[in-house]
């Protein structure tokens, strides 16, 4: 096991790693930004270096200065978290060329799944179903009108790099196609420094369901079962949840399945998500490949009582996986819920400082979360602060356990979207178990419509 690890983040997930490094006598190394020096990850780890001013490109997207840090400090391993640096193919590669081994994937493989364009034709290759849409690049508004025109209306204009929905568009006519076709390619190259866009046609009200993977060096692949990742808002995942209340069982095993025979073709190491879109007779196509931790991890540590962080470092360190797909077993539903520091009518941020804080405490109650009482919530950074997470041995006690939770969770100081959470989870939809992607759409925005 490595003796020392970089984490290049920040936050929750920052702490996540914390914890379970020490949990394995594995010393720790942050890097925070001038905004972050009262941060708990900050105080937390063993060592922490200033690496620049808060804005994300002077700071915890500055690869030189973070690679510094690596060496100054004696680490011999890096993990990236999730977002900021976790899918950049250059910072893999050169973690690995200074000597550090990178906690995740390959850059080679994080550069394949990078471009969304490319992994549609890699899954595509490898036997996965994945949406009807192109496999080139369009190239401007023309284009993608005479293409819409063939796969026929409603279609989704999407960036090929990056994500959160960034660049990525539901158009449900040339004219609407004309009005967005410029905005998101500018959008997408200003993010991600990459305009490259496609098309898919769309999927009426889906579901939205991912699988969870772990591989190691030795060839063994098991599939951590399914989370279903419905309820987004400006396409962002509000609440996630294991196992899925939709698919059959069925269908559990066939998307299992498809997801080992990706991970295999790529030659995908350590842990990563396949996303998927799931239609109403339940056939199911390829979104993306997210390589690296997702930030709802912890519903599949919940319900198999994992610690992925753990088997990540495992992986890295070149330890073979200790159990395999069959020995794997799911107990119980997990559900997890992001609190954000925003406007829950308008979804827009709310920084400030964080005058109140108290977590709800109970039987298969679990937090991860990045502050505390005075802590200021910046602008710089996304505005999710923590993250409530619950357990229980059916769907019904882990919805009657959030709920009560969501009740009990007391932040004051600034706007959070707990009202907004607290009408999602006790909605009928919700507790039926059928929440897709249009949920918000659906049963949020007129409830706030109703009350104005």
């Amino acid at each position: 096991m490595f003796k020392k690890v970089l984490i290049a983040n920040r936050g929750e997930i920052a702490r996540r790693v914390i914890r379970t490094c020490k949990r394995l006598n594995v010393l720790t190394v942050v890097v925070y930004s001038e905004a972050d020096v009262e941060s708990l990850h900050v105080k937390e780890a063993d060592e922490a270096f200033c690496i620049g001013k808060p804005p994300v490109a002077q700071s915890y997207l500055n690869i030189d200065r973070i690679l510094e840090v690596a060496k100054e400090s004696g680490a011999d391993a890096v993990h990236p978290g999730y977002g900021l640096l976790s899918e950049n193919a250059e910072f893999a590669k050169r973690c690995t060329e200074a000597g550090f081994v990178f906690i995740g994937p390959s850059a080679d493989v994080i550069a394949s799944m990078g471009s969304k364009l490319e992994a549609r034709k890699t899954m595509k290759a490898a036997g996965v179903p994945i949406v009807e849409g192109v496999e080139a690049p369009v190239k401007d508004v023309t284009e993608a009108i005479e293409i819409a025109s063939r796969l026929g209306y409603p279609i989704m204009l999407k960036a090929s790099a990056g994500g959160g929905g960034i660049g990525m568009q539901l158009v449900n006519n040339a004219e609407e196609l004309a009005k967005a076709f410029e905005g998101n390619q500018k959008r997408a190259q200003s993010f991600f420094g990459d305009g490259t866009m496609y098309m898919e046609r769309f999927i009426t009200n889906p579901h939205h369901v991912e699988v969870q993977i772990i591989a190691d060096d030795n060839g063994n692949v098991v599939p951590l079962f399914e989370r279903e990742c419905s309820i987004q808002r400006r396409n962002q995942k509000v609440v996630e949840e294991a196992p899925s209340p939709f698919i059959s069982e069925e269908t559990r095993t066939r998307m299992l399945d498809a997801s080992v025979k990706a991970v295999q073709h790529i030659g995908y190491v350590n842990a990563g998500t396949i996303e998927y879109l799931v239609d109403a007779e339940q056939n199911f196509y390829f979104l993306e490949m997210n390589t690296r931790l997702q930030v709802e991890h912890p519903v599949t540590e919940e319900i198999t009582k994992l610690d992925l962080v753990e088997e990540q470092l495992k992986i890295a360190a070149k330890q073979p996986l200790a159990f395999t797909r069959d020995s794997i077993q799911r107990k119980g539903h997990a559900i997890e819920v992001r609190i954000y520091a925003e406007n829950p009518s308008t979804f827009f941020p709310s920084p400030g400082t964080i005058t109140a804080f108290e977590l709800p405490t109970g039987e298969g109650i679990r937090h991860e979360c990045g502050v505390e009482a005075g802590t200021t919530v910046t602008p710089f950074y996304d505005p999710m602060i923590s993250k409530l997470v619950v357990w229980g041995e059916t769907r019904a006690i882990a919805c009657e356990r959030l709920i009560e939770a969501l009740k009990a969770y007391k932040v004051e100081g600034i706007q959070t979207n707990i009202r907004m959470l607290l009408k999602t989870v006790t909605h009928e939809q919700f507790l039926k178990g059928y929440t897709t992607t249009k949920f918000v759409e659906e049963y949020y925005l007129p409830q706030l419509a109703e009350t104005k």
